[in-house]
């Protein structure tokens, strides 16, 4: 059956753009939660930079709410682990930063929200 209005059947070569792939790469972000949040890393304003590049390689900038936080060990490779799980990535890398220092000024409003933080 054709896909198309020309009547071609479409193949599906499972190729991803690069916008595409980076929507997907901040969907599985979103997934990764702080234990004693309820609000995902995302909102809460903790990821930085986010790049892929034309080989689908992803390299990710984030922080954590404080530098004491127990989870700055695990938190990383969470993330790295949810991106590297996408079938179009390649590889990703994940570091650690402390500048700028976070504060609750960068989260996004629907965090603020959940937080009750108004």
């Amino acid at each position: 059956m054709p896909d198309d209005v020309s009547g071609q059947v479409l193949e599906q070569t499972g190729v991803v753009d690069n916008e595409t792939l980076m929507d997907q790469v901040v969907d599985a972000i979103k997934t990764v939660y702080d234990p004693e949040i309820p609000v995902n890393i995302w909102e809460l304003g903790l990821v930085y930079r986010v790049n892929v590049d034309a080989e689908k390689n992803v390299e990710v900038d984030m922080t954590l709410t404080a530098p004491s936080c127990p989870v700055a060990g695990e938190m990383p490779m969470q993330v790295q682990q949810v991106i590297e799980n996408l079938d179009a990535v390649k590889s990703c890398r994940v570091e650690l930063v402390w500048e700028p220092p976070w504060h609750p000024g960068m989260m996004s409003e629907e965090a603020k929200v959940a937080l009750d933080m108004f």
